[in-house]
């Protein structure tokens, strides 16, 4: 009988599943001196550094930060790959990581997509650049989506293909990396989209062209607008339409939006702070749907697509009133009596039989030709103290012509869209003065 061998210290041996193997003491001293290390920072004084300090550690921990990251990305790709959340019948990696991590499901899987891309060959140079904390974590990601988005080969106009080189993606991870030193990963990804022109320009117009093809027919395929009214005085919507379509909307939007064409008081909320862009940017929307030309409505039916409002007699004249839509929907009286001066809609006023007393039609509105007079004439808005000038003004009635007001300049003034809205506003008296300014007084 042969001698049964001594058990070698460091052999593996069977375990029964479930069980763990004693913890490297390695690992455990390693992981030690990182909170150590990391508890030492957390008890530095800033107040009594000096600002040169103050950025040292910035930069420092930055790229603390960026190393850290690289090593984790190595950990969690090793664990992607002994398919450790098997254990737990997670249906991928990610999910048993997020479950023990508190990541959200995406952060952990674009952490692992990345981890698992550098542990290639074709992005060890990236992974190493993170490592040493030459590189953001974004910046990694970029580079390495840029990479692999260039394709095997590229088909011509004239349907031949043309085979790319494989160390053109070796080039073109060179010069992202290069330019990781001075661009942040916004201008990278700029950068990353063309980069077949810079390591390989007589290709990188022909994929620029196909890449710009087939986004723009998803785009086309994927036009979406939804509005849902949620039945207390504000609709909701979303959109999805081409970048072309995008850029020039916040174009125009960013215009109506400039403070220069708002006085102080516009740009101010209800406590007195500055009101947030977004916020400037939905009133501006609003401002834009306002003043839309009527005589550029798309017809339907024969008519241009205006909004009919229909109120009483009473309601029209009245304080405390509505007025009903044609969709169902309700509005103020004074909101109504607002629109009226400027946005194409069609009131219709009823006598106490419900027979139309006066029919206004968009064309009564105040022609170009009479906007322009207006505006030399008064400048800008005519309440006193207000500087918008008469771009960003409103046409308005003196006499409202709901009332029997007629369309002309001797009766008509130029007012911001705030100082409009007050001239609705039952709750304020407007009184004009001998110099045509306007003052607004809250009714006691």
């Amino acid at each position: 009988m042969s001698a049964v061998p001594a058990e070698q210290p460091h052999a593996d041996v069977w375990r029964a599943p479930g069980t763990q193997p004693e913890a490297s003491p390695v690992v455990s001293q390693v992981l030690a001196r990182v909170h150590g290390s990391l508890t030492e920072v957390g008890e530095v004084s800033l107040g009594g550094l000096s600002d040169d300090d103050v950025v040292r550690l910035v930069d420092e921990l930055d790229a603390a930060v960026s190393r850290l990251t690289r090593e984790l990305c190595r950990v969690v790709a090793e664990a992607d790959r002994r398919r450790l959340g098997d254990a737990t019948g997670a249906r991928h990696f990610h999910q048993w990581w997020a479950g023990r991590s508190r990541h959200t499901h995406a952060d952990a899987a674009r952490l692992t997509k990345l981890g698992r891309a550098l542990e290639d060959d074709l992005h060890a140079p990236t992974g190493r650049a993170l490592g040493t904390g030459e590189l953001r974590v974004e910046q990694a990601r970029v580079i390495v989506h840029a990479v692999d988005a260039i394709p095997a080969t590229v088909h011509t106009a004239e349907g031949a293909t043309r085979i790319i080189d494989p160390t053109v993606r070796a080039q073109a991870r060179d010069h992202l990396l290069a330019a990781a030193a001075e661009h942040d990963a916004k201008a990278l990804r700029r950068l990353g989209r063309r980069i077949l022109d810079v390591v390989a320009p007589e290709l990188g117009e022909i994929q620029e062209a196909a890449v710009l093809e087939a986004e723009e027919s998803r785009a086309a395929a994927t036009v979406d607008f939804t509005m849902v009214d949620d039945g207390k005085g504000r609709c909701h919507g979303r959109f999805t339409v081409p970048s072309h379509i995008g850029a020039m909307l916040k174009r125009h939007l960013l215009a109506l939006a400039n403070p220069a064409r708002h006085p102080e008081a516009e740009l101010r909320d209800e406590s007195g702070d500055w009101k947030p862009l977004r916020r400037r940017l939905g009133e501006a929307f609003i401002e834009y749907v306002e003043r839309y030309p009527t005589d550029a409505t798309p017809q339907t039916a024969g008519v241009n697509a205006t909004v009919v409002v229909t109120m009483s007699l009473e309601q029209l004249l009245g304080e405390h009133a509505t007025a009903l839509l044609d969709d169902g929907s309700r509005m103020s009286a004074g909101q109504a009596r607002r629109l009226a001066c400027e946005a194409g809609i069609i009131p219709v006023v009823l006598d106490g039989h419900s027979i139309p007393l006066d029919l206004g039609r968009s064309r009564r509105l105040f022609t170009k030709a009479q906007r322009i007079a207006l505006g030399l004439r008064d400048g800008g808005c005519t309440a006193r103290g207000c500087e918008t000038t008469a771009s960003g003004c409103h046409a308005h009635h003196d006499d409202p012509w709901s009332r029997g007001g007629l369309t002309d300049l001797a009766l008509g003034r130029l007012l911001c869209p705030r100082h409009h809205r007050l001239a609705h506003d039952s709750r304020y008296a407007m009184t004009i003065h001998a110099d045509n300014k306007v003052t607004f007084a809250r009714r006691t």
